[in-house]
């Protein structure tokens, strides 16, 4: 019982990282994501980035980090709610679809959430990369179970 109840803790508050990131407006999320991307790269080359060179990174690295964020943030989610489909129902097929259906709602809402946030929007492309993390997390974990369970480790 208190396995179900922290796995349906995690569910909801991974939701609520997912929505407290989408609620950020236009100015605060670009922020945070050229925040980001500039202070990995300055640990990486190990010195402080110039303008010109701020600019040139922040031109080629925003548009697939952001889209990379979507997807890894998705891609846990699918395997939250997979976790927490598998202690209700066998994993098989069908339960992969629920969990997946499940993300891709939430992708959805989510989107449609952005359209009202100052200089957001809703986009089908970031519905649609969310999907595919939430997909590939689902798939992982199904994976993983079924390897185990190959092994003897799960019952």
């Amino acid at each position: 019982m208190y396995k179900k109840i922290g796995k349906l803790i995690l569910v909801i508050m991974w939701m609520i990282v997912i929505f407290l990131f989408s609620n950020d407006n236009s100015i605060e999320s670009s922020k945070k994501s050229d925040g980001l991307i500039i202070n990995s790269i300055q640990v990486v080359i190990n010195r402080k980035l110039t303008v010109k060179e701020t600019e040139t990174v922040l031109k080629y690295l925003v548009t697939p980090v952001r889209k990379c964020a979507h997807f890894f943030l998705y891609f846990i989610l699918g395997i939250l709610i997979i976790s927490i489909c598998r202690e209700f129902f066998p994993i098989n097929y069908k339960i992969l679809l629920l969990a997946s259906l499940i993300c891709l709602l939430y992708a959805i809402s989510d989107e449609i959430h952005q359209l009202f946030v100052p200089g957001r929007s809703g986009e089908i492309k970031d519905i649609l990369i969310d999907y595919l993390g939430s997909l590939t997390g689902t798939f992982c974990y199904y994976k993983i179970y079924f390897k185990g369970m190959k092994r003897g480790k799960y019952e």
